[in-house]
């Protein structure tokens, strides 16, 4: 088991595309905060508030690093656990989350504007979200590369099936940060948080982490691609 989670964790940002996506995705977080910093009022100028918005646009590509993993395990001649996979897409989760923490809090304290009054509330309690953030993208990836055979349309369901239970949850608020991403992201990069939203997150990381993962397995082993 430890050779081969080496061995994926390796896979996970081996190939000279992974490592320019991580890239491409590190200077999309970058423009974004400098753009909101010379943008936003000054009540806005905060750690949470530009964490808010970058580390949620980079999410948006934190799944593909865990949909080229499963496509690796696809064509691998030989059968792999599946665990090992699922849990390298932690490096470039990790990554993105501490790169983007660091983007943002460099933007905010070289910044010359005026800032709001309070620019570092809860600064350790969002820099910890967001790292939790880009975890969660990266197994929402592996979940859905295991569930769906094409790699673009896996890529296409981790961005419309959060968002879809999202908006179909409209109605009822309550549910959304128990029951989508979006929503548990919202409550994490606000550095609000208090038990109750621990609790929700957990809820989320079980649905979309862990229960995603476990079904795509479950099929995949179904057809006998990949060893139990």
């Amino acid at each position: 088991m430890t050779e081969t989670f080496r061995d994926a964790l390796r896979r996970s940002l081996g190939t000279r595309a992974r490592r320019w996506l991580l890239v491409g995705t590190l200077v999309a977080g970058l423009l974004a905060a400098v753009a909101l910093v010379a943008a936003a009022a000054p009540a806005d100028r905060t750690f949470a508030e530009l964490s808010g918005t970058v580390q949620s646009l980079m999410s948006v590509a934190t799944p593909l690093f865990g949909i080229l993993l499963v496509s690796d395990l696809r064509r691998a001649p030989v059968r792999p656990a599946i665990l090992p996979t699922v849990l390298a897409v932690g490096l470039p989760a990790v990554v993105i989350g501490v790169i983007g923490v660091l983007i943002c809090a460099a933007t905010l304290a070289l910044t010359t504007a005026e800032v709001a009054d309070e620019p570092w509330r809860n600064a350790w309690t969002v820099a910890v979200g967001s790292v939790l953030v880009q975890f969660v993208a990266g197994l929402v990836g592996t979940g859905l590369g295991l569930l769906v055979r094409s790699a673009a349309v896996a890529f296409l369901a981790t961005i419309v099936l959060p968002l879809g239970l999202f908006a179909l949850l409209g109605g009822v608020e309550a549910a959304q940060p128990w029951l989508t991403p979006f929503g548990s992201v919202r409550n994490l990069l606000s550095g609000e948080m208090t038990a109750l939203r621990w609790v929700q997150w957990l809820c989320v990381l079980l649905i979309w982490g862990v229960g995603l993962n476990v079904a795509g397995a479950a099929v995949l082993n179904r057809g006998g691609r990949v060893a139990r």
